[in-house]
């Protein structure tokens, strides 16, 4: 199988990128490389999807921006605001219930080889 579902990562999106952004700030496309190698290459976020999650999450002021152009290009740099920070704390915790959660549902099955 190559990459995830998208209907199993679509409710994922903010947090892989919220998380990325955990440990400094970005350009684009340097999140979708971390995201390609942190995933195993499962996920490879085209700039289409990742750029209106990038504008979502500085509208709900989550993540903010910046131009620079110290490495010579100009580059849309992005990173965790203070709300952003407590924000991805909530959805962390939000997802690992979650994960709880099916993994009760599922009982044996969830530790079973993937066929």
């Amino acid at each position: 199988m190559n990459g995830l579902n998208p209907e199993l990562m679509r409710g994922s999106l903010d947090l892989m990128v919220l998380s990325v952004l955990s440990d400094g700030s970005k350009y684009g496309y340097l999140i979708q490389q971390r995201l390609r190698e942190a995933s195993d290459e499962l996920v490879d976020l085209k700039a289409g999807t990742l750029y209106p999650i990038l504008h979502k999450l500085e509208k709900a002021k989550l993540v903010r921006s910046r131009w620079d152009e110290t490495t010579g290009r100009k580059r849309k740099w992005y990173e965790l605001t203070a709300a952003g920070k407590k924000q991805l704390g909530h959805r962390v915790a939000e997802w690992q219930r979650y994960v709880a959660c099916l993994k009760q549902i599922l009982g044996p099955l969830a530790d079973a080889a993937p066929a």
